[in-house]
C-alpha cells in the first residue's frame, strides 16, 4: 500500500480518537466511528463536549465523515482502534471494549488492510488478544491477509500546548514492511517526529511503564507528604528547598485519577502475575495513591472538629470533580472518594465544577453539580480546593466563609494566607 492510497478508519472519537481523525483527514479521507449515537450526532453538529476540538475544526473538517454505521468501515483500508482500556471494580484490566472493536473491524477487514491500536494494554494484548478475532471473524490470516501495528497514544486531556502533532509518535508494526508504512503513515502528520519501536511488544511496554513511572514518582511524594503531616512539617516547603539541588525531581503531591496514571500499573502488574512476578513497587505505589481521597476527607474532618463546628451537618464546598484541572474528564476521578466519605459522616457537601458535565456527573456518580454562582454568597464550614480549574485561582473566597472556616487546598496553588491546611 502506498500512503495516497490511505483510507482510514479512526474507531473511537474520545480524548485520543477524534483529534486523531481530524488531523489525518487534513492528508487522507477518513471515517470517524464511534457507537455512541448521540456523540456522533454532536460531532456532526460542531459540538464536542470533551473541548479537544472546536467547532471551526469540526465545521470545516471536509475529508472527515463521523459514523455509527460500521458497515461503513468497508470503503477503508486501514484501521485505527482508540477505544478505552479501564479497570473494572478490582482493578483488573477490562479489554471488553477493545475486543468488541476489533470483531467490529474484523468484520470490514479485507486482504492488505492494516489494523493499529492505540489504546493502553499490557505488553502482548495486541497480538494474543486482538489478532485472533481479527482472524476469526474476518476468516482471514494474520500477516499473510493482513498486518497489525500499535502505536500507543500520549496525549494530555486539557493540554493546548502538548498536542497530538507536539509529541513524539511511537509506532510498531507485525512485520517489517508493516512497520515502516506505519511509521511513514503517523510521520506525515507528527511534526514532533517518530520512534520506530522493535516490535509490538516493545511498544505496549514502553507506552504502560510512561504512566507506571508517573504513578510510582507521585507515590513517594505522596507518601513524603503523609509523613511530614505527622512532624508537622509543610510538605511544599520541603520540595522548594530540595529543588535547589539541581538533579532533584520537583513531583507534587496529589490525588492521581484519570484514565491513564491511575489505571496502566494495573495492566501491567497483571501481565507480569501471569508469568509468575507479583510486582512490588507497582503496587505499592496504587495503595498510596488510592488511599489519598481517604487521607484528605480525614484532615477535612479533622478540620472541622478543630473548628468547633457540628460535624453532622456542616458545610462542605469541594471546588473540582474532574480528574485535572481545566478539562472536562471525569473518568476515575478520586473527589469522588473524598465526596462520598464526607457524606457517610453526615456532612453537607456542594460540588462546584465550571467544566465538568453536571448530566455525566450525575450519571456516573449521583452528585448534583452547582454553578459558582449559586455558592459565592453562602458560607462553608470547610472547602476543599480540589482540582485548581483557573475559574478559582482568583476566586474571592471571602463572602464563602466565616470566622472558622476551614480551607484545605489539595493543589497547593492558592494564597498561603487564606488556607488553613494544603496536602
Amino acid at each position: 500500500m502506498n500512503l495516497s492510497d490511505a483510507k482510514i478508519a479512526v474507531i473511537g472519537l474520545g480524548y485520543v480518537g477524534l483529534p486523531l481523525a481530524l488531523e489525518f483527514s487534513k492528508k487522507y479521507p477518513v471515517i470517524g466511528f464511534d457507537v455512541n449515537k448521540e456523540r456522533v450526532s454532536q460531532l456532526k453538529q460542531g459540538i464536542d463536549t470533551t473541548l479537544e476540538a472546536n467547532e471551526s475544526e469540526l465545521r470545516n473538517a471536509t475529508n472527515l465523515k463521523f459514523t455509527n454505521d460500521a458497515q461503513l468501515l468497508g470503503n477503508c483500508n486501514i484501521y485505527i482502534v482508540s477505544v478505552p482500556t479501564p479497570v473494572d471494580k478490582f482493578n483488573s484490566p477490562d479489554i471488553s471494549l477493545l475486543q468488541k472493536a476489533s470483531a467490529t473491524v474484523a468484520k470490514a477487514l479485507k486482504k492488505g488492510d492494516i489494523v493499529i491500536y492505540e489504546s493502553t494494554v499490557y505488553p502482548g494484548c495486541t497480538e494474543e488478544d486482538c489478532v485472533p478475532i481479527l482472524e476469526k471473524e474476518s476468516g482471514l490470516k494474520f500477516n499473510v491477509d493482513f498486518t497489525c501495528g500499535y502505536s500507543p497514544e500520549r496525549i494530555n486531556p486539557g493540554d493546548k500546548i502538548n498536542t497530538l502533532t507536539s509529541i513524539l509518535k511511537l509506532t510498531s508494526g507485525s512485520t517489517p514492511q508493516a512497520a515502516q508504512f506505519i511509521d511513514a503513515l503517523y510521520g506525515s502528520i507528527i511534526k514532533a517526529g517518530t520512534y520506530l519501536a522493535q516490535s509490538i511488544k516493545v511498544a505496549e511496554a514502553a507506552k504502560v511503564i510512561e504512566n507506571s513511572q508517573r504513578d510510582v514518582n507521585i507515590a513517594f511524594v505522596n507518601e513524603l507528604a503523609l509523613i511530614f503531616n505527622r512532624l508537622n512539617i509543610d510538605t511544599q516547603h520541603v520540595l522548594d528547598a530540595a529543588a535547589t539541588k539541581w538533579n532533584f525531581l520537583k513531583y507534587k503531591p496529589g490525588l492521581v485519577g484519570g484514565h491513564c496514571i491511575g489505571v496502566d500499573p494495573y495492566y501491567l502488574a497483571q501481565k507480569a502475575e501471569s508469568v509468575g512476578y507479583r510486582p512490588s513497587i507497582l503496587l505499592a505505589g496504587r495503595r498510596i495513591n488510592d488511599a489519598m481521597s481517604e487521607f484528605i476527607a480525614d484532615e477535612v474532618l479533622k478540620g472541622v472538629i478543630d473548628s468547633d463546628v457540628k460535624v453532622k451537618g456542616s458545610k462542605v464546598l469541594i471546588l473540582g470533580v474532574t480528574f485535572k484541572e481545566n478539562c472536562t474528564d471525569v473518568r476515575n476521578t478520586k473527589i469522588v472518594d473524598i465526596y462520598n466519605k464526607l457524606k457517610a459522616f453526615g456532612l453537607d457537601v456542594t460540588v462546584v465544577d465550571p467544566w465538568a458535565s453536571a448530566q455525566q456527573v450525575k450519571h456516573e456518580y449521583d452528585i448534583d453539580l452547582h454553578q459558582l454562582a449559586d455558592v459565592e454568597n453562602t458560607q462553608f464550614d470547610a472547602i476543599v480546593h480540589a482540582v485548581a480549574h483557573q475559574e478559582f485561582q482568583n476566586l474571592d473566597f471571602k463572602p464563602m466563609m466565616h470566622a472558622n472556616t476551614f480551607v484545605y487546598d489539595v493543589k497547593a496553588t492558592l494564597p498561603p494566607n487564606l488556607v488553613s491546611k494544603r496536602l
